[in-house]
Order: structure tokens, then sequence, then C-alpha cells
């Protein structure tokens, strides 16, 4: 049976790269020091018939950035145990949890100096050195109890990372955590939920910590059966969200109903006085086909919930109904009012979503209008991220970047746009494809 998520530039590659002095059109800012990454699945020698995109091994792309040059492109396999034995490699063992040493393909972030391939779902990251190289699965030194996540935010003010995890293995409760500026836990709140819900993000503000406890959640027959994930859509499951304080306990979370969906990513939460508005991608439903090998249903909007505590409600309205997902704000304003948001618009031409995209959209949240950049036929763009000229500069003052596909060359090329009228700035090319994958972060010298 075809896979689609084996096929075109969701395949994975065959080969390591590692490539120097890359070919550039435009000019890259010399402000520009640092590296990107972007993590994503890369499976090996895998069944086409149970293979689900979430699954895949893992894969670390990078490109190194200064003086206005493009230094070196690479992409490594984060070497878990299964990938160390494929290529007849001793494993670099470590603290794994509960033995989930599961591939470390969803997100790749810079910490303390150090660099982190990060999954979810009870398996704890992988550390990398600065050339994408493993150093094995990672606990912060001792001081992380359980698994982590692929979605960790940073205060902007304190450096701190907040994070919410999940794990099949504890049953109806999730973990929140905060990791200070050295890489070590500092907080640990256990979290009662309805059931075991896959909870893939958080949100931030300078009060809260928000959880999302959706219907998608794990189902033990699926595990059972052998399927690539063993998370199913529940329609008995509530859906609601959860506010606990940064400086609160178990008890103090408060609950609030929200219509049943299910949400992947969020843009960005803040505190309006006594309200809390939270812009994220709302799916209808997940993983609510009898055979799932990827997201499924219908594609996702861009949505606002305004929730009142005083009220005990939640307001929900539609920002822009255009298929879109992977948002990101300026990392300087995680947790605070934003202005700006950035999303990939989809095709949404088959019945099943996929997470492959036409453009690029910016979202003006004060003004209510959203600038589209087409990247031309046969050209996908993947998350972008949005990177500032300076500490002080402005919130849209900066370059956005991220991995596009060429179909006419397959290859990918990173391209920057300017993030204040989406006109490009350059493209670094690539001799290789990067597969469509899940997220990464610009890692600042």
């Amino acid at each position: 049976m075809p896979n689609r998520y084996l096929e075109g530039n969701f395949a994975p590659v065959s080969e390591e790269t590692t490539s120097v002095d890359l070919s550039i059109t435009g000019s890259l800012p010399e402000w520009l020091d640092g590296r990107y990454l972007r993590n994503g699945p890369n499976p090996m020698n895998t069944d086409p018939e149970t293979y689900h995109w979430f699954t895949g091994h893992g894969m670390v792309h990078g490109l190194r950035l200064r003086d206005g040059k493009a230094e070196w492109y690479r992409n490594r396999y984060v070497r878990s145990e299964a990938v160390a034995n494929e290529l007849g490699e001793t494993w670099r063992s470590g603290p794994v949890h509960e033995g989930m040493d599961f591939a470390a393909n969803t997100n790749v972030i810079g910490h303390a100096g150090r660099t982190f391939a990060i999954v979810e779902a009870g398996a704890r990251p992988y550390e990398l050195d600065d050339e994408l190289n493993t150093l094995g699965p990672c606990d912060f030194d001792g001081t992380l109890p359980g698994g982590y996540t692929a979605h960790p935010k940073r205060d902007p003010q304190t450096g701190e990372l907040h994070a919410v995890s999940y794990f099949w293995g504890w049953g109806n409760k999730v973990q929140y955590t905060v990791i200070d500026r050295d890489a070590r836990v500092r907080k640990v709140v256990d979290i009662e939920t309805t059931g075991s819900p896959m909870l893939h993000d958080m949100s931030l503000t300078e009060t809260y910590a928000v959880v999302y406890d959706l219907p998608v959640v794990f189902d033990l027959d699926l595990a059972m059966s052998g399927a690539g994930l063993p998370y199913r859509w529940d329609n008995d499951y509530p859906a609601r969200v959860g506010l606990l304080p940064r400086d609160g306990g178990a008890d103090d979370v408060q609950w609030f109903d929200v219509e049943p969906c299910y949400v992947f990513h969020p843009l960005n939460a803040y505190d309006d006085g006594d309200r809390i508005v939270i812009e994220l991608c709302r799916f209808e439903r997940m993983f609510d086909a009898d055979v799932v090998l990827g997201p499924d249903g219908q594609p996702p909007r861009l949505d606002r919930w305004t929730i009142d505590p005083s009220a005990g409600k939640v307001i929900e309205e539609t920002i822009d109904d255009r298929p879109q997902e992977f948002p990101r704000v300026d990392e300087r304003v995680v947790g605070r009012r934003h202005r700006y948001g950035y999303t990939v618009r989809f095709d949404a031409g088959s019945q099943n979503f996929e997470f492959a995209g036409g453009s690029l959209l910016r979202h003006d949240l004060a003004a209510g209008t959203t600038d589209v950049h087409e990247f031309g036929a046969g050209r996908g763009p993947s998350e972008f991220v949005m990177v500032p000229s300076s500490p002080d500069a402005g919130e849209d003052d900066g370059v956005l970047m991220g991995f596009v596909y060429d179909a006419q060359r397959d290859a990918s090329d990173l391209v920057l746009l300017d993030a204040q009228r989406l006109e490009p700035v350059a493209e670094v090319h690539l001799p290789v494809r990067v597969p469509y994958g899940f997220h990464g972060n610009w890692v600042a010298s």
C-alpha cells in the first residue's frame, strides 16, 4: 500500500552530507551569526503499511551563517540506539526514561550553550555538539524526572524553559517543568488530566502556564495492534484548557471547557488584564480515521481563544480561515502581547490534510490584515522563524528564514525574507533535499 509520507519530499534522504562555501543568491545580512537548525523524521528500513510520519528516526539539518557567508550545511541522524545499530556504530548510551529511547525527531533548540534534539511522549532529549554530532541522551544533569516535550517555551525575560510533557505510562497526568538558564530543572508540577492525552504543545504568559487537555488520547488497543501511533480521537473525551499559575502548584489549576478540537501548535498567548488571550491553529478533529499514517481530517485555521476566569468561559473566534499551520512569533514576545504572527499556508487539495506548504502568511493582529508571500510553482516551504536584526530591533525588524523545497532541482534552499515586506533577501542553495519535517530554531552565537 502506498504511503504518502514516504514519497516525494516526504521521503527520507539516504546520506549524511557536509557541504561548505554554499552558493547564495542575494546577500546574507552581515549581522547574522549563528546556526539555523531544523529537525524532522528520516526513517530507515520501514514498512510502508505501518509507517507513521511522526515516528521516523530523527535527522537534524543545519547551516552555519557568519559574515555574510554560509560556511557549512550538515544533516546528521540523531544517534538513538536503533539508529546506531542500523549504522553499525556503538550507541552513546545515557539516561533514557522508562526504556523510551524514541527517535528525537521533532524539534531542535539551543539552551545554556548546548544543543538538544527533542521529542515528546515520554522520551528524553538527545544532546548534540555544535556540528550536530550526537553526544547522547540527556536528563539535564539528573534533574529531569521523566520524559520531555517537543515544544518548550522560553521566557524572554528570565531565559528559562517552560514545558508540559506527557507519557502514556503516567495515566491521567502530565508534568510541568521549568528549566533554568544553566539547563537544570528547578520546578516540577504533576497536573491531573481527564485521561492520557497527546499534549503536543503548551502556551506561556507572564502569569500562567497553559495546558491543553484535548480529545486525542492514548489507545491501548491501538498500541497492542502494532499501529505506528497509539493515539486516537475520542468523542467522549472533554475538550478543555487549563491555567496553572507559574508560581502555583497542582491544586491551583483552573480548567475551562472549549468546543471539541485538537491543537498541535499555538501561535502565542498573553495576559490581557484579568483575561488570557491565546492564538492558535485549530483542527476540528485529529487521528479519527481507521488507519492513520499522519495528520488527517480538515485543515486547520487560525483562531483566538479569550479566557475569562471570572466568568468561567472561553470566547472562541476565527482570525483567518485559510488552511495554515507552523505558527511562529518573534521569540522576544513569547508570553507577551504580540502584533505579528507568521504561519505557513497549506494546499488543501486532498481529503487528508498534509503538512506540505504553498505560501507564507504574515498576520498583523493589530491591524487585522494578512500579507502573503508566494514561493512559486513547485516550491514548498516548511516552518519559518523570525530572527530580529538586533536585540533592540522592532518586533518586525529582521528576517524570516526557513527551508523551501524546489521540485525542479529536487533540492532545498534556505530562504530569507524581509520580515516587514516579505520580499526576498537571500537564498542559500543546498546540494540536497531537506524532507518536509517539523521544527527548528535560529541559535545565535
